[in-house]
This record gives structure tokens, sequence and C-alpha cells, in this order.
């Protein structure tokens, strides 16, 4: 199979170089192109000028994009150019009924779509262990097996399309949740004046742990945020999984907690720093209140 890829970002280029090393990868191609030339020249694939250049060479596409627009925008383009049965394999995090439509759109081309968005950070992406979650007609998930395996440790079917991206908005709420609390907790124990580094290495091995504590609150440790997973991406997401949870007339609290301090670290310029940086805001109550405290005892 003889595979495209488009999207080279932080988890893209890494997903790509793993199609590479699986011998499945013909061509990318990326809104910027020095990134699609870059990544060319390190593989020997084809460095593709136009999505035309790129169908014409391949049989599945893989698309790792940020928005829901801009996958329907190439999808729509996509559509008037893939032969017949070729396959989208959309690794994107959008929303459930986006996908739904790009599914609809290839169908009548006589194409196939797999929503397959994937969780593991960009870690999991460099080294091929994503989890993936995956939305559509078994008969496709089937075919791109080879594709999936190659990118991911855990690929898992969930039923017709959209179901991949449903699976995903569950995984994001809990991110939201996890890392509210990861934050919470460090910034708590900062402030009792345990050393981090110990308390990691402790609770790392405990049964409050969870990825996020063992990669993210090293971070936090630190005082650096490199990103991983920007605020600015969770933001987006957590905005999708609120308008899927008010189709059921509900608003859950972590959706709304995690979205009003992520507008507040956006407002601070700190929109393009990893998510643990919600850190910044749990360190900021206790110094907050000892500057109160202070000031009372003056």
């Amino acid at each position: 199979m003889r595979a495209g890829f488009v999207g080279l970002g932080a988890m893209g280029q890494h997903m790509a170089r793993n199609l590479h090393q699986h011998g499945l990868l013909a061509a990318v191609w990326n809104r910027t192109p020095a990134k699609a030339q870059a990544l060319a020249t390190e593989t020997g694939c084809f460095p593709a000028p136009r999505l035309d250049e790129l169908a014409s060479r391949c049989d599945a596409i893989v698309v790792c994009i940020s928005a829901d627009r801009d996958v329907l925008e190439i999808v729509e383009c996509l559509a008037g150019l893939l032969p017949a049965r070729a396959l989208v394999i959309d690794c994107s995090t959008v929303s459930a009924g986006t996908a739904r439509k790009a599914a609809e759109l290839l169908k009548s081309r006589d194409s196939d779509f797999l929503d397959c968005p994937v969780s593991g950070g960009v870690e999991g992406a460099r080294d091929g262990t994503l989890a993936i979650m995956c939305g559509g007609e078994v008969a496709a998930f089937e075919r791109a097996q080879p594709l999936l395996k190659a990118m991911g440790r855990t690929v898992t079917h969930f039923g017709p399309s959209g179901c991949g991206q449903a699976a995903k908005a569950t995984n994001q709420i809990m991110c939201a949740g996890i890392i509210q609390a990861v934050a919470e907790a460090m910034a708590f124990a900062r402030a009792e004046g345990l050393p981090l580094d110990k308390l990691i290495d402790t609770l790392g091995k405990g049964a409050g742990s969870s990825w996020y504590f063992v990669n993210r609150a090293p971070n936090m440790l630190r005082g650096t945020f490199p990103a991983g997973f920007r605020v600015k991406l969770h933001q987006k997401d957590l905005n999708i999984c609120r308008d899927m949870a008010a189709r059921h007339g509900v608003q859950l609290p972590v959706i709304e907690m995690t979205l009003v301090h992520y507008r507040r670290l956006i407002e601070q310029g700190y929109g393009d720093e990893d998510i643990s940086s919600l850190f910044r805001l749990k360190s900021a109550l206790f110094e907050n209140a000892r500057s109160r405290s202070g000031s009372a005892s003056r």
C-alpha cells in the first residue's frame, strides 16, 4: 500500500516517519512546503507540491490537521482526485459530525473514510505507540491495518463513522480532569515544602499515578512547559466535547472549568504551552493566599 501524509505538525511528522520505517510512505503534503521538503529529504518520499500530485501516487492518505473546516476542505479536494476504493484515514481530532460528513462525501466517490483520532502525545507519535480510536466500515478498517499498526500500538474499531471521534472526545474529557488534578496536587505539594522530584518518583508508582503525572509533572517541577499538547488545541477539543454534550442537554463541570482556565492561560500568553501549564494557575492560588496573609499580618 502506497500512503500519502497530509499535515506534518508536531504529531504528524513522527507518524509519517513511522509509515516510512514500515515501507509505506510514498508522498507527503503540507501547507508549509518547507516541512514537506525536509521530511522528503530525510525519508526519500515525494514532496507533493499539490494535493492532486499526492493523490495520484497513493492508495491511501493519512490526514493529521487541527480544525474541522480544514479536514472537510482537504477531504472535498481529495474526493475529486482519488482513484476508486482509495482510503482516507483522518487522525485529526474533530467532531463526530465532521467525520460523518467526510465519510458520506467520499462514499459518493467510491472511496472509504475512517475517523482515527489518536492519543499518546508527541512521545507516542514518535515511538509508534499511539492509541488509535477508529470509526467507519469494518472492511475499510481491516484494509487500513498495516497503516494503523505502523503508527500505533493499540488500534480499536468502535463502530460506524463518528465513533472514533466520540471515543477521542471521551479521552479529551479524561485528560482535562487528570491534568487539573495533577496540577492542583503538585501546587499543593510545593506549598507544603515537599521535595517534588522525590514526590514524582514515589507517587508515579502509586495508585494516583497516570500518564500525565509521570510525563508532565516534571514540567511543573522545572517550571517550563514545552508543547506536547498545546493549551489552544485542547481548548478546541473541549469545545467540541462541550457541543457534543449539549446535544444531550448536559453541561459537564470538568469541561466548563477547564475551558475557563484555558481562557485565562491564553489571555496571559501561554496558549502555545503544554496543558501542564495549568500549574501556573494552581500555584498562583497559593501565592495569592500567602500574599494576602502577609498583608493582613502587617
